[in-house]
This record gives C-alpha cells, sequence and structure tokens, in this order.
C-alpha cells in the first residue's frame, strides 16, 4: 500500500501543473494534458479502482476509504464502483434515457427529438431549424449549442462530433456505466431565451426516490463559462451552505412556476436508485426533462463544502455490491 501512495505522491505536482494550465498559468496545456490523459489511461487500464484512487488522491490529498465511505463523494464512488446496476447505463445514456421517462409514464416531459444520427454525415443542416442543440448520447459536455446555423463552420462541427462519437468516456474519469453506450448524435431545440441566453439548469439531487434539495445553475454561458450554483432545500424555502463560493453570490433564485411538477417526476423516475441527480428546465411554466446523472463532477467536487459532503453523504444507503 505505502508503494501506491508514493507513487500518486511523485505524480502530484504533474497534476498540480495541468490544474494551473487550465486556468492560463502555463502556456503548454496541449503537451501537459496529453500528460494527464496518458496517466488517466494508464490508471483505468491498470483497474478502475486505482484510477478512482488516484483522483481522489490528488484532489484531496488523502487515501479513498472505500470499506467505511462517509461523505459524499467518497459514496459517489463506491456507488460507480460496485454498483453496475443495467438501468445507470440506460438512463445515463442521452438517448435511451427517453424510453425510461415514456415507461415511468412522463413522455409528456421530454423534448422533441429533431434527428438521431450515428455519423456527423448523416446530419443535413438545411433541414434543422435556424436554433438547435446536436449532442453526443454516450458522454457528457459533448454538446454544440446553434444560435445561428448560417453562421456555424459546418466542416468544423463534423469533425468535433466524429471525434466525439470516438471516445469510450468511461475511460475519461473511469465513470463504468457509460462503458458500452451506443455513441450516437440527437438533435434538440433550442430551450434558450429570444437574446439566445441559456435557461436556468434545475437538478435534482434524490436518494431512493426521495428529493432532498435542488442544485440551480445560473448565468450559464454557450462558449462553456461557468456557472453559479445556488442550493435550495426541498421545499424552496431556504438556501443550503453547499458551494464554497456562495457567500459572494447574494442573488435569490426565484421557486421555478413548475417546480412542484418537478420534483413529483425526479421522485418518480429516482425511484430505483440510491442517488440519482435528475435535471429539468421550466420552459415558459412547462417543465421539461433534461438528464439523469448518476456520477456529478464525476463524484469529486472540491466545490463542495464539508457540510454538503456530510449531509447528503448520510443521506447515501449502500445497497449489496452489483456487478
Amino acid at each position: 500500500m505505502g508503494g501506491k501512495k508514493e507513487f500518486f505522491k511523485n505524480i502530484h505536482s504533474l497534476w498540480k501543473h495541468r490544474e494551473g494550465a487550465k486556468k492560463g498559468l502555463f502556456v503548454t496545456v496541449p503537451y501537459r494534458k496529453r500528460i494527464r490523459d496518458l496517466v488517466v489511461a494508464f490508471l483505468y487500464g491498470l483497474s478502475p479502482l486505482f484510477l478512482a484512487r488516484f483522483r481522489f488522491w490528488m484532489s484531496y490529498g488523502k487515501w479513498l476509504d472505500l470499506k467505511n465511505p462517509q461523505n459524499f463523494d467518497e459514496k459517489l464512488l463506491w456507488l460507480m464502483l460496485y454498483w453496475r446496476h443495467p438501468l445507470k447505463t440506460q438512463c445515463g445514456d442521452k438517448y435511451d434515457v427517453r424510453s425510461y421517462v415514456k415507461k415511468c409514464g412522463l413522455g409528456h416531459l421530454l423534448p422533441e427529438i429533431l434527428g438521431v444520427y450515428e455519423s456527423s454525415q448523416e446530419i443535413d443542416f438545411d433541414a434543422l431549424p435556424k436554433n438547435c442543440v446536436l449532442k453526443c448520447s454516450q458522454g457528457s459536455s459533448y454538446n454544440i449549442i446553434c444560435q445561428d446555423k448560417s453562421k456555424l463552420d459546418l466542416a468544423d462541427i463534423r469533425r468535433r462530433l466524429e471525434a466525439w462519437l470516438m471516445v469510450d468516456y468511461s475511460t475519461v474519469h473511469g465513470e463504468l456505466h457509460y462503458s458500452g453506450m451506443k455513441p450516437r448524435i440527437i438533435c434538440e431545440p433550442f430551450l434558450g431565451a429570444s437574446d439566445g441566453s441559456l435557461p436556468l439548469d434545475y437538478k435534482v439531487y434524490c436518494f431512493e426516490g426521495r428529493a432532498y434539495c435542488t442544485m440551480v445553475c445560473a448565468g450559464r454561458k454557450i462558449n462553456g463559462q461557468s456557472a453559479i450554483h445556488y442550493f435550495y432545500d426541498r421545499e424552496w424555502k431556504a438556501r443550503l451552505p453547499y458551494e464554497k463560493s456562495i457567500s459572494l453570490y447574494d442573488r435569490e433564485i426565484s421557486k421555478p412556476q413548475s417546480y412542484d411538477k418537478m420534483i413529483d417526476a425526479a421522485e418518480i423516475l429516482s425511484g430505483p436508485f440510491p442517488f440519482v441527480r435528475v435535471d429539468f428546465y421550466c420552459i415558459q411554466g412547462r417543465t421539461v426533462f433534461s438528464e439523469m446523472t448518476f456520477t456529478p463532477n464525476a463524484c469529486i467536487d472540491t466545490d463542495f463544502t464539508d457540510t454538503e459532503q456530510s449531509a447528503l453523504g448520510t443521506l447515501i444507503r449502500l445497497p449489496k455490491k452489483m456487478f
């Protein structure tokens, strides 16, 4: 065991340099990122458990306790590694989840599908509306938001989509439920405002079919700029101190018109799972389903407070292992 810890310490400086590069502190971003990706691929090849321990050590500087996990991140990693229910793969897939939502009697909450493609070459951009969203169904953040298709570099869009389709996303952070998903591109209508801004994103944290709190993502940008996160309790009566930076923001988010319907739907959809985050939009007073997330932030979020880690960790009751 000591040898593993020593190995992690030896490459700790490499990881931290990569984090600095992401913030623009270094100019060798592509090189450092390639090194990081090689390290991740190597550790994943050894075992997903080894990669999980490595990522936890790099983030927190301490050993991951999987024998007696206590906090939220530890229990999420345990579920990721040891509870591989096939329904997680179906519901984590942005296209296949639609059949589950329909089976639960909630098909009316699904956004319209404008097209499903196995290759970017199948996309007929002339047939799509001016505003739309293209996304790959088997990963995270593989999205292209089109506000005006006449301004798109179609060759570049096709290249990016093809590159994403080639990725087995389970190897990126070791999120095993992504393994086996069929890579597809789906096209949906753009649900933002007329000025091009993105809608608020409501993410309901659920435990065994019970909604506990909601995270609101505000200020999201199409260029990928990070949003501001606000946590509210289930009844939307109080802000929760779950984000370390929350003291910097004094804005209050109004309870969405369709919030009660979001909670009802989230609790129906989350019934089979020890934990899942169910995401929605409120579009002109209507609840619109977005996705189901089992490994938020790939199970490690250093922006969360100790209060959050303890409170949400307590709510997860670990099931019997399932491989």
